[in-house]
């Protein structure tokens, strides 16, 4: 059994007949969801495969989904207003105009929220571009949607001046990419797992070759830690182009990966479609309460994510100091673009109770943790150097 499989709880039970329904061929061809390996089961090991948050929610978040739990028989809020309009009026002091309660949706992490967006825009048949290797669950939720997913390939080697351009997103070869049938295109930034931010003039370089009826989706799971003075303001980007969705979630920078709750930015008019197609009640009411409590405590949290975009600057640069090539880093993680070599570093790791994230033929990627995690794992990568 590897670490990332399910523990045997119970007895096997019997092997039973297919049911006889026949499954839609998008469905059968779905591309596994990977998640990063557990903890295995009475062995010492570091988690740093799961880009989660080193830190648990701040005690006044506890307290607020305790003082929830006795009303867990009844349903949650289903449009989260509470919730909506505290997005609202948060992100209002950060944009160059006013965000209304009617441009927000949120969902089951912001994977829920994209899963709405693409059943509310796309037809079958319709493409999705997303520049490749990205977020796994994309070609997973354009397939359900019945679209077909077009990868674009990243950039490769190095710029002028010898950075590695490994792993940062080809805006110009995704533009060039779009066709008759392209309905959405999908821009993770910082990017997931390699950690390139995209660069504000890039974007809007970018933005100008897309038609006006395509759905540019701007992936700002990160966006907390991006620390690049040439990355985009989303909230003004999104101002400026009616048909860019922003896409965030409370599962890193807040660290409540395990509540599952996600938001979408986008005119009124695209987030009512997403509310119609959504899951109602898909926003559990003590994710509600966790989510509102964590936007009342921001400064404090924020202060933890400056604590985490530090030890990712001295995990870095420890890294390049023992010789290894990285692009650079904007969101919670390092990526290792090793390709035919990526399984070896990741069994290495394991060996030495490190669980990080290998893509198999591709690169490795390793979430910041804690300094006493990342001393762990800075110690299997000189080693395996």
């Amino acid at each position: 059994m590897t670490t990332s499989e399910p523990r045997d709880t119970a007895p096997s039970a019997p092997e039973l007949p297919s049911s006889g329904v026949r499954l839609r061929d998008a469905v059968t061809t779905l591309p596994a969801y990977v998640p990063g390996a557990r903890l295995p089961a009475g062995l010492p090991a570091v988690k740093l495969s799961s880009n989660e948050n080193p830190y648990p929610p701040l005690p006044s978040v506890v307290d607020a989904i305790v003082a929830g739990v006795g009303a867990t028989n009844r349903y949650p809020d289903l449009a989260a207003v509470q919730l909506v309009e505290a997005l609202a009026e948060r992100l209002t002091a950060k944009a160059p105009r006013a965000v209304t309660p009617a441009e927000i949706v949120v969902g089951t992490g912001s994977v829920g929220v994209l899963e709405h967006l693409l059943d509310a825009v796309c037809d079958p048949g319709d493409e999705v571009l997303v520049p490749w290797r990205s977020f796994e669950a994309y070609p997973i939720a354009v397939a359900v949607a019945g679209a077909r997913f077009v990868p674009v390939p990243l950039q490769e080697g190095h710029d002028a001046d010898g950075r590695s351009l490994a792993g940062r997103l080809d805006l110009a070869a995704l533009a060039a990419a779009i066709g008759e049938r392209t309905r959405v295109v999908v821009v993770c930034t910082p990017n997931n797992p390699t950690g390139p931010a995209v660069h504000a003039d890039e974007l809007e370089s970018f933005l100008a070759a897309v038609p006006p009826h395509v759905m540019v989706i701007l992936d700002e799971a990160y966006v907390e830690f991006v620390r690049d003075p040439d990355a985009p303001d989303g909230l003004a980007v999104y101002a400026a182009h009616p048909n860019v969705v922003l896409l965030r979630t409370f599962s890193k920078a807040y660290g409540l990966a395990a509540l599952r709750v996600g938001y979408a930015v986008a005119r009124p008019d695209l987030a009512a479609g997403v509310r119609a197609v959504a899951t109602p009640f898909g926003v559990g009411d003590l994710a509600q309460r966790a989510a509102l409590a964590s936007l009342a405590a921001e400064d404090e949290l924020l202060e933890r994510v400056e604590t985490l975009v530090a030890e990712r600057t001295r995990v870095t640069d420890a890294l390049r100091e023992q010789g290894w090539d990285l692009p650079d880093a904007q969101g919670n993680f390092v990526w290792f673009p090793l390709g035919a070599r990526t399984a070896e570093l990741g069994a290495r790791a394991r060996d030495e109770g490190v669980l990080v994230r290998p893509f198999a033929g591709e690169g490795v990627r390793v979430s910041i943790g804690s300094v006493a995690e990342d001393d762990a794992f800075l110690r299997v990568a000189a080693g395996w150097r």
